[in-house]
């Protein structure tokens, strides 16, 4: 068994590929609510497999990223399953944990957590991970512990955890560039200082971002970093945006097909932005991105996340999106492709003052037209939507809840399924306050409502149409029905809930 002086690791919210399904990932963000938490574990994040060594044949993108950059640089580093990090407390040195959402402070996990009063599977199964005695014992050998990713900042709110946990060093922004100096320092004994947020001047250049040595979770790659719509709310608008060459892409997407991976995910903020001029896409790169990838997969082609905007000034501009589909996406074994969008307010009046250039290059007064126009376009080429709504905005007014709620209405005859999510202090508003229960009001009540229903009515559409259809995984869509159904059935217990939140 090798001796790796550098493990880097996570709990098993995020060490799944989620039955090969990246939105059954999102159960994670939630309570075990109506099933119990070993078989809601099981739905949201089944173990993933792992070689004799304890590695994992797929493991989130972020880390397979640090794993590279410090082999690259010489350091015995490996990805461990949790489950098997017991086998090198003796050897490692420095253990690195990432996460998505340590806490469950981050959108949509705070929300359900406010709603329920019940704390999400994510946070309780990285306390519990963190306070096993793999970790402690590791703690007690000596390791140095070093987390990071793109939830480290919510470490600033658990400083007793901190404390009890002995991390030595939080670091938040991407590290490509600064890894390796703060490994090489916590293998010499030097001292760490407890937090370093990764700047503008420290930000990896395409030349320094290193392709992944081992699968990722669900075939997902990187395609760009950044975004050039610089909404409030979001922090990846603070970083610089860059395209990651096609040759890199190629290689990356051979790295999962070695490990049996036959899907991708294109993963940017905005992938129809991929090579494009600012906020206007172009389409021939993202045609030659679509292009290599149905040539190197058999399988499916998905997307992380979109904008409204690109989808709606690619199809009426170049018909794109319909392109997209009909030539390289859709065929006998994939009838659908599902993206992230963020809708976030059907308000024009704070699209203008949050996210200005959201629905550039169409003006923010147009905001809610570009919004019915995508999703109908999207609902067309059988393109599925995973949308986000910001509730409580900083400045948000109850006509402006209102004018959200109906563009919830205007939405119903488009497939897709939208998470209302409670404001969370995050970008260039990281220091505002928290939205949260004790500020509901009736409008706030209505909205949700109106979201819920439509969620709950086109997600058994999409479950009862195109989801989860392959055999070995009846016994997860059978489940998935029950838990939709009590879902269904607690509607009616949630409306008098959060009307008591009101009236205190």
């Amino acid at each position: 068994m090798p001796d790796y002086e550098v493990v880097i690791t996570t709990d098993r919210t995020m060490m799944s590929n989620h039955h090969g399904k990246e939105f059954l990932g999102f159960l994670t963000t939630g309570p075990a609510v109506g099933l119990p938490e070993k078989v809601y574990m099981w739905l949201a994040a089944p173990k993933v497999k792992v070689d004799y060594e304890g590695k994992p044949i797929e493991a989130p993108y972020g880390l397979r990223k640090v794993e590279a950059k410090l082999i690259d640089e010489g350091f015995k580093a490996a990805i461990i399953d949790p489950d098997y990090l017991s086998r090198y407390v003796s050897s490692v040195k420095v253990l690195m944990i990432g996460h998505h959402d340590f806490f469950a402070y981050g959108p949509p996990s705070n929300e359900w957590w406010l709603i329920t009063g019940r704390e999400p599977i994510n946070r309780l199964s990285f306390m519990k991970f963190m306070r096993s005695d793999a970790v402690v014992e590791a703690k007690r050998r000596g390791a140095k512990i070093i987390v990071g990713g793109p939830a480290a900042w919510q470490w600033l709110w658990e400083l007793k955890f901190w404390k009890e946990c002995g991390v030595d060093m939080v670091v938040e922004g991407e590290v490509e560039r600064v890894i390796a100096d703060i490994v090489r320092k916590a293998l010499d004994g030097e001292e760490l200082p407890d937090y370093v947020l990764v700047g503008p001047n420290d930000t990896p250049s395409l030349s320094e971002i290193p392709v992944i040595k081992g699968a990722s979770i669900n075939g997902l790659i990187e395609v760009m970093r950044g975004c050039p719509r610089g909404c409030k709310f979001c922090s990846v608008t603070l970083r610089p945006l860059r395209f990651i060459p096609l040759d890199t892409v190629k290689e990356e997407i051979e790295v999962n097909l070695r490990s049996g991976n036959s899907n991708v995910i294109l993963h940017g903020e905005d992938v129809l932005l991929y090579g494009g001029y600012g906020v206007k896409p172009k389409p021939d790169p993202v045609i030659k991105l679509h292009e290599l990838a149905r040539k190197m997969v058999k399988g499916s082609i998905a997307w992380s996340h979109t904008s409204l905007a690109s989808v709606k000034y690619s199809e009426d501009n170049f018909k794109l999106i319909s392109k997209l589909m009909s030539e390289y996406v859709l065929s006998d074994y994939q009838e659908f492709i599902g993206v992230e969008v963020g809708i976030e307010t059907g308000s024009p009046r704070l699209a203008r003052t949050i996210m200005p250039a959201k629905a550039a290059p169409y003006p923010p007064d147009m905001w809610p037209e570009v919004v019915e126009d995508a999703f109908s376009i999207m609902h067309e080429n059988n393109v599925i939507p995973a949308a986000t709504l910001i509730v409580g905005l900083p400045g948000e007014r109850g006509d402006d809840v209102v004018k959200t709620a109906e563009l919830i209405d205007r939405l119903k005859p488009y497939r897709s399924v939208i998470v209302p999510m409670f404001f969370v202090p995050m970008g260039a508003l990281r220091n505002r306050d928290w939205f949260d229960k004790n500020y509901v009001t009736s409008e706030h009540v209505d909205l949700m409502l109106k979201v819920l229903n439509h969620t709950l009515y086109w997600a058994e559409d999409i479950l009862e149409r195109y989801y989860m259809k392959e055999q070995h995984l009846k016994p997860a869509r059978l489940l998935l029905k029950l838990f939709m159904s009590y879902i269904k059935w607690r509607i009616g217990k949630v409306v008098p809930t959060i009307a008591t939140m009101i009236a205190r």
